[in-house]
């Protein structure tokens, strides 16, 4: 059993928390705490608990790169797919409860507004990419698996625009998202990866020599 939690503790807290936005959703439901406009709540926290989700998904490789976070890696998947479930849920709010399904409505709106059309973009990317997420289609796909994966650096930019364009007013909080997102891509750029890669390994290798010092004067 220690063994087990000692390398699995990393999927355990994920499958554990990610349900915990939605229960808190449910709660502030049940108690009234949802304030004057309860629709609009429940989409916004659906949509912010699928943005940090689609941002804690991409930095599982920078992770595993730069720091050697091999476990991050084995979570990546269920980060996104669980991402997905959330913008799912921010999708069937917007569509089901604020609009009641109402196609007329819908259409007027995705076109009026700008920030559902591109919300619904970004849910089309991400929409094919939770479909081909088993490892069967990994196979069947081959190299165009990945290519096609690629797709969720364009879902996740468009989402920082749904999120700008939807507050309106106060966009700290979302141009603060924007710039994690962007510096998670960032990342991935050869040149960058590789001078960070060599800057975190002369970092990791002085801190194992201050260690070992440590060790020897104490031991000394």
């Amino acid at each position: 059993m220690t063994k087990f939690l000692k390398t699995q503790w990393l999927r355990i807290v994920v499958h554990v928390g990610v349900w915990l936005p939605l229960l808190w959703i449910i709660a502030d439901g049940f108690l009234g705490q949802l304030g004057p406009e309860p629709i609009r709540e429940i989409i916004l926290r659906t949509g912010k608990t699928a943005l940090i989700l689609l941002i804690l998904c991409l930095a599982c490789t920078p992770l595993n790169t730069l720091l050697r976070f091999r476990s991050a890696l084995r979570v990546r998947r269920a980060l996104g797919l669980y991402a997905f479930m959330y913008a799912s849920f921010h999708l069937l709010t917007f569509v089901g409860v604020d609009y009641g399904f109402d196609v007329e409505l819908l259409r007027e709106a995705i076109f009026e507004k700008p920030y559902a059309l591109v919300g619904l973009a970004g849910f089309l990317i991400l929409l094919p990419l939770a479909l081909t997420s088993t490892k069967d289609w990994m196979k069947r796909l081959g190299q165009n698996w990945r290519k096609l994966h690629y797709g969720i650096y364009f879902a996740a930019l468009l989402v920082i625009v749904h999120f700008v364009w939807l507050v309106k007013l106060d966009v700290r909080e979302p141009l603060t998202y924007g710039a994690i997102v962007v510096a998670l891509l960032l990342m991935r750029v050869p040149r960058i990866r590789s001078t960070l890669v060599r800057l975190t390994t002369l970092s990791l290798g002085r801190s194992s020599d201050s260690a070992n010092k440590t060790v020897g004067h104490i031991e000394s």
